[in-house]
């Protein structure tokens, strides 16, 4: 029988028997040192000696992390990720902090609280709706927050640049079924109209849709590869898509330019990584957590909105189930008539209100 191997503690000096230590740092520790003098960082995972964390009372850091991921608030002192920091006059604030300062309903552009997810699902969906012609309003806003939050922060209002006199709408990410059946969007956009903004007609206004990553994969190679098939599908449809998206190819260049045709999904992916990491694309990929589909034009008309997501719903479910062979065989017919009345009823009007739908236009309202 071998011999029990004996070392001491390097902080402590106690003995340890057999393999009940640690090394850390260079330096064998028992494991009550490890615990008292260690800690691991919150964000990467990595051990820390307790004197080197920089972070605070909620949150254990080192200071790599810090340095790229994180700040703190300039009026609480609290730490932030970065990804939900708010910035006035380039001073960090937390959200209740930034909330104290302003005080106004409407947010600087900057302005990004930590999401809160409503509905049931795994795939979530985020809009940002611009709305102009009708005032950088305080009262206009209130009146936009009470019909849509309810009690509820369901919606948050944001100033932005591109607008000549107007705001975004931006909603915290929500499933499909909440948008269509909890959200009320109809009565948001009605009174947005009765208020005298526009958003379509305005020429100013885009909608975004942000969609979780996670929904794509559950590794970062899976999400890179049903992402890889979203490109893919938007630039071998691009003619239908623009139709689809109410831009000219003039806005579309300034707003959502196109990656280019490539002949597999992969070539699409590698050269929009290259691309300069412009996020003024018709597919944005450069967020962390949202993949953007930026190439629509605004609207204040609840169909568009409605049928904007079913659209981008579609396209995810084929990017996620099928393979790239199955996907290259689709044409604009097979994706239309695959679509069903029961989930995709705003959709299927909507194309055939623009053409788009195999032999069965129909009229249209003009959007708002």
């Amino acid at each position: 029988m071998s011999k029990e191997t004996i070392q001491h503690c390097e902080q402590c000096g106690a003995e340890i028997h057999g393999e009940d230590f640690t090394e850390f740092d260079r330096k064998v520790l028992c494991p009550s040192c490890l615990e008292r003098y260690t800690r691991l960082c919150e964000h990467c995972g990595e051990r820390i000696w307790d004197n080197e964390d920089v972070g605070d009372s909620t949150i254990t850091l080192c200071r790599a992390c810090y340095d790229n991921h994180y700040t703190t608030c300039e009026r609480c002192g609290c730490i932030v990720h970065e990804d939900y920091s708010n910035y006035i006059s380039d001073y960090p604030y937390c959200d209740g902090c930034y909330d104290k300062e302003k005080g106004q309903p409407i947010h600087d552009y900057s302005y990004k609280p930590a999401p809160i997810f409503y509905g049931n699902g795994k795939r979530f969906f985020g809009v940002e709706l611009e709305i102009d012609d009708g005032g950088k309003d305080d009262d206009n806003a209130d009146i936009l927050l009470d019909i849509a939050n309810s009690g509820d922060g369901r919606i948050y209002i944001k100033c932005d640049g591109s607008l000549d006199d107007g705001m975004e709408i931006v909603t915290h990410p929500m499933t499909l079924d909440y948008h269509k059946n909890e959200m009320p969007w109809e009565d948001v956009m009605h009174e947005a109209i009765s208020l005298g903004y526009k958003s379509h007609k305005s020429g100013t206004c885009g909608l975004h849709v942000h969609v979780n990553r996670e929904t794509f994969g559950n590794t970062r190679e899976a999400q890179d590869d049903a992402i890889s098939r979203v490109l893919y599908f938007v630039e071998h449809h691009w003619n239908e898509l623009l139709k689809f998206s109410r831009r000219t190819e003039k806005q579309m260049n300034q707003w959502a330019a196109r990656y280019g045709y490539k002949n597999s999904p992969k070539e699409i992916l590698d050269h929009a990584k290259n691309d300069g990491n412009s996020r003024y694309t018709c597919v944005n990929i450069t967020n962390w957590n949202t993949v953007e589909f930026r190439m629509f034009r605004g609207t204040l008309k609840y169909n568009t909105l409605i049928a904007t997501l079913e659209l981008v719903n579609r396209i995810c479910n084929l990017a996620v189930h099928c393979d790239d062979v199955r996907l290259a065989k689709i044409s604009w017919s097979d994706f239309v008539m695959s679509l069903n009345e029961s989930d995709c009823s705003e959709l299927i009007t909507y194309l055939k209100e623009r053409r788009l739908y195999v032999n069965a236009p129909v009229e249209r309202e003009e959007d708002e």
